[in-house]
């Protein structure tokens, strides 16, 4: 293993936890507040993948950050069949996958302008359609009322797309960009 491609391990590590954990949250509704039949915890966790791929962007590049994108859905996929329900690890996969590569190329394009719009509207575009493609996917033909959960969801996610952006400042320049960053 290259130094770089060690590099990527937490990333890596991150990505497949979060991806994880989210499935299986995902199938637990959030009830505080009566808010059950609009919300799931997965809401809370998954974001927090869009903060990893943007930050792995950063500093090592759309190219090194599609390799964690692949190597994390490819890790998650395989561990959610054996921790979550089928559907869920199969339209979670579908969703993360697609999502998170929209989210690398938007954020790549964007990256020379102001710190906070490449991560600020990669990771809404990113959860705009991870959270279509999640839930259809997931849960139409179903009892499962996943319309007001895609919309509860995606509440969260937009607000922890706002909140991700104080560990994305603090977090940005903890490390130097590796060189110049292969498309």
């Amino acid at each position: 293993m290259t130094l770089l491609s060690t590099r990527l391990l937490p990333s890596i590590t991150a990505m497949a936890v979060i991806v994880i954990a989210s499935n299986i949250l995902v199938q637990v509704p959030f009830t505080p507040f009566g808010l059950g039949d609009v919300l799931t915890y997965g809401a809370f966790t998954y974001p927090f993948a869009f903060l990893v791929t943007d930050l792995t962007n950063r500093w090592y590049g759309p190219a090194k950050t599609r390799q964690v994108v692949y190597v994390g859905f490819a890790v998650a996929v395989v561990l959610s069949l054996v921790l979550a329900d089928a559907r869920i690890a199969l339209a979670s996969g579908t969703a993360f996958l697609t999502a998170q590569l929209v989210d690398v190329t938007v954020f790549n394009r964007l990256r020379e302008g102001s710190w906070w719009r490449a991560p600020l509207v990669s990771s809404s575009l990113g959860s705009a359609l991870d959270t279509a493609v999640f839930f259809s996917l997931a849960f139409v033909g179903t009892d499962v009322p996943w319309v007001t959960l895609a919309l509860g969801d995606f509440a969260v996610k937009m607000a922890m797309a706002l909140v991700s952006l104080v560990p994305y400042a603090g977090l940005m320049n903890a490390m130097k960009p590796s060189g110049a960053l292969a498309r």
